[in-house]
């Protein structure tokens, strides 16, 4: 039997747990698995581009377990009533094969983008970071605003949408959590003006600028997570060039990150060094660092092994019959003949 996690069993995994222990949990997952870099078979997730939006499957894979996710990105879906990122994805045995975890990744997988953020601010922003700007405060939002928080003491959150509906909603949202200082800004420039960690989390397939260089100052920590695959930026070239950049798996990010309109041996390093302590993250507090974020498929290992191990903890999930079990395996044709456990209603 395969373990199967719906999104209502998720809901309740992390009401038991909370948001927050969820997110500071995770990122520990996810720090365990880049400590072990040279153990993953890795390569850049598989892309079906379409014109206003992207398909994509990301695996990878160690001695021990195959994992994928199937994740979509069409920022107009939101008009029709849409999410603008849904995915599942799916362990599996390396030694037979067998499936051993479905499970929806929509919500997970903001959990695990808010946690892979925060574990890198934790290297890359200056010890003394209290502030942040939240630049796009669509669905991804109140994630990273509590990881922040939860994993590095943000308690002053400037919030910024060209959608002012968003941010009344993310605002709603954090009131929840009074120990947050929530400012509503009028612009992204004065969002950015004196924050000590700047996000970026906007969702138009498109080169877009949201932040200009004379908008960053000295010391800022830059987590841009918007610019996610060919064709879709978010920040002007010129903060690229003058910036630490740091990168999950560079093959990938050349294709989908700020750094891909940038030379092909423009300076980055990759994530995996800085946690292994192989290379410095900040290098000094007057230096400009940015995480250029696009989501690699270890983080999707790491959040799946989590959500496993808690469901197993906690007995959330149902077991689900994925793949036939068989009496003699290799007779797959005697499957059709047993009683069906449950029969499809007719259709009227």
């Amino acid at each position: 039997m395969t373990r199967y996690i719906d999104v209502n069993d998720l809901c309740y995994l992390v009401s038991q747990k909370s948001l927050s222990t969820c997110i500071t949990e995770m990122a520990e997952y996810i720090r365990a698995d880049y400590l072990r870099w040279q153990d993953f078979e890795k390569c850049a997730r598989l892309a079906n581009h379409s014109l206003d939006g992207v398909i994509e499957l990301m695996p990878v894979s160690d001695a021990s377990l195959y994992a994928f996710k199937y994740v979509n990105g069409h920022p107009k879906n939101t008009l029709a009533g849409m999410l603008t990122v849904m995915a599942f994805g799916a362990l599996g045995d390396v030694d037979t094969g067998k499936p051993v975890l479905l499970a929806e990744m929509t919500l997970t997988t903001a959990i695990r983008t808010a946690a892979t953020s925060a574990l890198v601010a934790r290297y890359l922003a200056r010890d003394n970071s209290r502030s942040m700007a939240l630049i796009g405060n669509g669905s991804q939002s109140e994630f990273q605003a509590l990881a922040f928080h939860a994993m590095l003491g943000i308690n002053e959150i400037r919030l910024f949408d060209i959608d002012a509906k968003a941010t009344a909603k993310l605002a709603a949202n954090l009131k929840a959590f009074p120990a947050i200082k929530v400012i509503l800004a009028g612009s992204v420039a004065e969002a950015v003006k004196g924050a000590d960690i700047v996000t970026t989390v906007t969702a138009d397939k498109a080169y877009a600028t949201i932040l200009t260089d004379d908008m960053i100052e000295p010391g800022m920590h830059l987590n841009a997570v918007g610019g996610d695959c060919p064709g879709k930026t978010e920040l002007d070239r010129r903060i690229v060039e003058r910036a630490r950049v740091i990168v999950e798996y560079e093959p990938q990010s050349r294709i989908e990150g700020e750094i891909q309109h940038m030379p092909d041996n423009s300076p980055v390093t990759e994530l995996w060094q800085v946690i292994n302590g192989q290379q410095p993250g900040r290098e000094n507090a007057h230096q400009v660092t940015l995480f250029d974020s696009v989501g690699f498929a270890i983080e999707d290992y790491s959040a799946l092994r989590y959500v496993l191990d808690v469901a197993k903890a906690l007995d959330v999930g149902s077991d689900l019959e994925l793949v036939p079990d068989l009496a003699d395996p290799k007779d797959l044709f005697a499957r059709l003949a047993q009683q069906p456990r449950v029969q499809q209603k007719k259709r009227a």
